[in-house]
């Protein structure tokens, strides 16, 4: 695979351990690649509830904190300069351990579960639009899992 400059930052606001922000880079980067948009810009926040559930209250009026919210920065048109910024996604850790501790599994993987949810949404994928669309999302976040899995065995 080629390389490309990385243009993925992570911001870690939430204290809670168990989650390495550099790995969470390195999927956003090969899950970026594998969907044909190495080098995009992309920041990812780690947060607890209480700033997730700010953000999901002002920007989408439900008024509870949720596990994944993403800001596309695509709509219009591109800047000038050339740049490609997909946009932000933000993860509640606290969400995600609570989630990771129902089905049996790591928070690292439950976060990366959700990591490669907030991205497709970022690229226009909406599984609250139909059933149909819940199964194109669902198929590719299954093909993404599988590609992140074959680079950790490499």
């Amino acid at each position: 695979m080629a390389t490309h400059p990385t243009n993925v930052t992570v911001l870690r606001r939430s204290r809670r351990s168990g989650i390495d922000a550099r790995a969470v880079r390195v999927d956003a980067e090969r899950v970026l690649a594998a969907l044909g948009e190495p080098g995009t810009e992309l920041a990812i926040s780690l947060v607890s509830d209480a700033e997730i559930h700010t953000l999901n209250r002002d920007y989408r009026g439900k008024d509870q904190p949720t596990d994944v919210l993403g800001f596309a920065m695509r709509e219009g048109e591109p800047t000038p300069d050339g740049e490609d910024v997909l946009g932000d996604v933000v993860i509640s850790l606290d969400t995600a351990a609570r989630q990771a501790a129902e089905r049996g599994v790591t928070l690292a993987s439950e976060v990366r579960d959700l990591l490669i949810h907030g991205i497709l949404h970022l690229l226009g994928y909406d599984h609250e639009v139909g059933a149909n669309e819940s199964r194109r999302m669902k198929a590719k976040e299954r093909w993404l899992r599988r590609v992140l899995e074959r680079a950790d065995s490499l």
